[in-house]
């Protein structure tokens, strides 16, 4: 990694003139192009920003819309969350492409006919191949990234960051250096193509018809041209360092083993459908002996054959509820009803 801490000043631009890319055409001419129209060509050290978007049309990787679900699917590796709203499922999932993100990243906006797109598998391959071709075309030495937009877990809004990169320093790793204080950085490590896949967007756009950004001053994050470095994909959290890979619901939902049940919809409802629905998973996640949930008012009536089913399935309601932002409080009566518990509910902050 570079010992980078930030340049004095850094130009961004964005790159007008592109148009609408087709199947087959040169991304890395017709940014060159773009450059040459705005009196400027490529630099070693510069950075080329290109949203995915063109990326994925020039290769081609375009589906019918009517099929869009069926697409979201095969475009997805692994499940973290999904929602029904009134037009479907929205998913959150782990994409072919890399990250996590919603619908696998296809997508239909600015995009001709009636079709979607989607990413590509191997978002670094197709940077280092954008990385090669500008190098051939102008002799330059560059950084590329390829950007995407995506929302984040715990902020509202989107931002873009970077799908895929070559050529350049993925993160700059400050663990072990000095802050102004003079004490040990232990922890920071900026993802720098993150950072510069979000500053592109501010003079690339959404609605402007400008998918590429040029950078400049940041030259000693710039790999040799045998170098493609990390790429993108190694900022990808997996395995045990990824402490979120269900949604909250998911996941007591997976530890339940009621995963099959339909996802809970968007906004959750009266209080009658969040306790029904508490119910199905209760119910879902395994055969108890003589097991009965069923409604009463505000709060749900458990009932099995013997105590040890019904410790069990008080149990799974208990959980349930908790997906719905409810709290079981257990009433039992075990001389009148011994093998039954009325399970009533208090509501969570959220």
């Amino acid at each position: 990694m570079s010992a980078h801490h930030g340049p004095g000043h850094l130009q961004v631009v964005g790159l007008t003139g592109i148009g609408e890319v087709h199947d087959g055409d040169d991304v890395a001419a017709l940014v060159v192009d773009a450059l040459h129209a705005q009196r400027a060509s490529l630099s070693d050290g510069d950075v080329i920003a290109v949203s995915s978007k063109v990326v994925s049309k020039a290769a081609g990787l375009a589906a019918a819309a009517v099929d869009r679900d069926e697409v979201v699917l095969r475009e997805s590796r692994r499940l973290v969350a999904a929602r029904r709203t009134p037009t479907g499922v929205a998913r959150i999932v782990e994409s072919a492409a890399g990250p996590v993100m919603a619908a696998a990243g296809v997508d239909a906006s600015n995009v001709e006919g009636d079709v979607v797109l989607t990413l590509p598998h191997d978002p670094d391959a197709a940077a280092r191949e954008l990385r090669a071709r500008l190098h051939e075309l102008t002799g330059a030495v560059v950084g590329v990234v390829v950007t995407d937009t995506a929302g984040r877990p715990w902020r509202a809004g989107q931002t873009d960051f970077a799908l895929g990169a070559a050529g350049i320093d993925a993160v700059e790793d400050l663990r072990g250096s000095l802050d102004t204080s003079g004490r040990e950085l232990s922890v920071t490590a900026r993802a720098v193509v993150d950072e510069l896949a979000a500053a592109a967007d501010l003079v690339k756009g959404k609605a402007e018809g400008v998918p590429a950004a040029l950078f400049r001053g940041l030259a000693d994050l710039v790999l040799p041209l045998d170098d493609p470095g990390p790429g993108a994909r190694s900022l990808v959290r997996s395995g045990a360092s990824d402490w979120f890979r269900l949604g909250h619901v998911e996941a007591v939902r997976a530890a339940l083993g009621a995963g099959g049940v339909e996802p809970p919809p968007v906004v959750p409802g009266t209080l009658t459908e969040r306790l029904d629905r508490a119910a199905a998973v209760a119910l879902a996640a395994g055969p108890v002996t003589g097991g009965v949930v069923r409604r009463e008012g505000p709060a749900l009536r458990v009932e099995a054959a013997d105590e040890f089913s019904l410790g069990a399935l008080t149990q799974r309601v208990l959980a349930a509820l908790w997906t719905e932002f409810l709290v079981g409080l257990v009433d039992r009566d075990a001389d009148r009803e011994p093998l039954a518990v009325l399970v009533r509910t208090v509501e969570l902050p959220r």
